[in-house]
């Protein structure tokens, strides 16, 4: 993997530590270095003191082939979504507190509110629970691989991929922003107007 790569890795972790996006040892940023080459933080590291000696890579079967650390525990996750889509180069997985507030309600983010959400990530759906870690949870966002940008994920947090690391970070910046501006109208007593969907824009689909 490119010396460009690695240290984006290390950014983004960087940043869902910074913006409270992940707290302790959560979350995990991975990238498709090549159709064969995924890189991936490991287990067991707060990713905002992640260096670049930490990251593991592998196969598209989950096998190791580079780094002396174990790869996270979501590394299902990541890989399912790579299979289903390969158009897909990064993926990040993270538990924004608004984020995963609606996910434990049982609530997607998929009502047209703010026109930069829907043009730049679109609607996100709620995947149902599934045990972290476990196969499960690949196979529940398996359905919106290729007609979204993200997913949360009932009861865990969110998960979001694009076509480059930044892409897919942002989108998760995004998608928390998203929960937070709809958390704050509910807690003002409010509801949020809809778009009218002959003028919401149109998302674009990695």
């Amino acid at each position: 993997m490119s010396e460009t790569l690695r240290q984006t890795i290390v950014e983004i972790g960087r940043r869902l530590y910074a913006r409270r996006l992940i707290a302790a040892y959560d979350g995990n940023i991975s990238c498709r270095a090549d159709d064969a080459a995924v890189w991936t933080t490991p287990t067991g590291v707060c990713k905002g003191f992640l260096t670049e000696d930490m990251l593991v890579g592998m196969d598209l079967t989950g096998r190791v082939t580079a780094g002396d650390r174990r790869p996270s525990s979501e590394t299902g996750l990541h890989l399912g979504i790579y299979r289903e889509n390969p158009a897909v180069r990064a993926v990040v997985h993270a538990h924004p507190p608004a984020a995963t507030a609606l996910a434990c309600m049982g609530r997607a983010l998929d009502r047209p509110i703010l026109p930069e959400v829907l043009l730049t990530l679109g609607p996100v759906p709620l995947a149902p629970y599934a045990i972290p870690g476990s196969p499960a949870v690949a196979e529940s966002v398996a359905p919106y691989c290729r007609t979204h940008n993200g997913a949360l994920l009932a009861n865990h947090g969110a998960v979001t991929w694009g076509g480059d690391l930044w892409e897919a970070y942002y989108r998760m910046e995004k998608l928390e922003h998203f929960a937070e501006v709809l958390l704050r109208i509910e807690a003002a007593g409010g509801r949020a107007r809809e778009i009218d969907g002959n003028t919401a824009p149109r998302p674009v689909v990695s």
